[in-house]
């Protein structure tokens, strides 16, 4: 996981991870910070080796760990995060020395990860599943709180 590694300390995603944690500092209901990030690319590697679907598990956690790192600007602006998170994750990976193929990949999954719209394959699938299954609704003490529709919300455990 030394390219994880990488991208976790790349001074701009350390800049925009520390923006998105002071935003949602006082937020009560489910923060978008490494806990989440990682229980994303948790679930969806356990998915994957289930379904016998064949994907690099480091490619896999990096885009869990980008997948919501625009956030802040969907805050401050207005622009959805699925596509600043993209934007962002295109220039930390091309800092960082990645493939146009890996970049490409990692960044349809970030696309992907906040709605489906009928076309995506297994995988983005998969990832959209591992985002909204990461959360705790059903102890979660927020939860009338949530700006989640209910039927998006997981009621029970492991649902």
């Amino acid at each position: 996981m030394e390219r994880l590694n990488r991208v976790y300390h790349n001074p701009v995603y350390q800049l925009l991870l520390g923006e998105l944690k002071e935003l949602e500092a006082g937020r009560i209901s489910c923060r978008h910070e490494e806990t989440h990030f990682l229980a994303v690319a948790r679930l969806a590697w356990i998915r994957c080796m289930e379904r016998k679907i064949p994907v690099e598990k480091e490619l896999l956690y990096i885009a869990a760990f980008l997948h919501d790192i625009g956030k802040g600007r969907q805050y401050r602006e207005q622009i959805p995060h699925e596509e600043a998170s993209a934007e962002y994750a295109e220039q930390i990976l091309r800092e960082e020395g990645f493939s146009k193929e890996e970049i490409s990949y990692v960044c349809g999954l970030i696309r992907s990860h906040r709605k489906l719209q009928g076309n995506e394959d297994e995988l983005q699938q998969i990832f959209y599943q591992a985002d909204k299954q990461s959360r705790a609704c059903f102890c979660c003490p927020a939860r009338n709180l949530c700006n989640w529709p209910e039927e998006k919300k997981n009621s029970l455990i492991g649902g």
